[in-house]
């Protein structure tokens, strides 16, 4: 008898077993080894935020515009180098210029100033405002980035010789004045500062 119940016990747990595996498989499905593999932490839409970024970054590297924001902030930072310029230019204030322009336009100004000084000519100026400014022309040259700024703004400007006689202009006018001025920065540059490289004719 106790051989019988030992036979019995056997079946019993075999079918037990079975129908655990049985209820396993129904409830995780079986693996066949072409299943997609899932990441825990993989998100659809973040892999497709992060790739419109990467997008964006890369036309902004390649490309030869300017534009939103970052067009924005370099035409406010141009308006303040033109009025800060031309102003210290008026005063002869070498060292003011030193930092805003190229070796080459940095000399040219330093010899325009030393000649009005060993003429004894005074240039006095008053930014009154900057009525339009734009972006003209932006482009790459080799290793170096160019950007022309259309400028239109109001001042007053008068030059007197040493005794105090008006040259040029009248103290008592203000006289719209619009310039093209050339920029120009190294395109590997980390620095955010742009010189004034040539002030085109007009």
């Amino acid at each position: 008898m106790s051989s019988n119940f030992g036979y019995i016990d056997i079946i019993l747990l075999a079918m037990i077993a079975g129908f655990i595996i049985l209820r396993l498989r129904s409830i995780l499905g079986r693996k066949t080894g072409h299943e997609d593999k899932i990441y825990p932490r993989f998100s659809e839409k973040k892999f497709e935020e992060f790739r419109n970024k990467q997008e964006v970054k890369f036309k902004k590297k390649n490309s030869n515009e300017l534009e939103g924001e970052e067009k924005e902030k370099f035409i406010k930072g141009a308006e303040i180098a033109y009025e800060t310029i031309i102003t210290a230019f008026a005063k002869g204030d070498k060292k003011g210029l030193k930092n805003l322009l190229t070796p080459r336009m940095a000399t040219n100004f330093n010899q325009a100033i030393s000649d009005r000084e060993d003429k004894g000519i005074k240039s006095e100026l008053t930014f009154i405002g900057m009525k339009e400014s734009s972006l003209e022309k932006y482009e790459k040259v080799q290793d170096n980035i160019f950007a022309t700024v259309k400028f239109v703004s109001d001042i007053i400007s008068v030059k007197k010789d040493k005794n105090k006689n008006v040259l040029e202009g009248n103290p008592d006018r203000i006289k719209t004045v619009t310039d093209h001025w050339k920029f120009s920065k190294k395109e590997t540059s980390n620095s955010p500062n742009w010189y004034l490289a040539e002030i085109l004719p007009k």
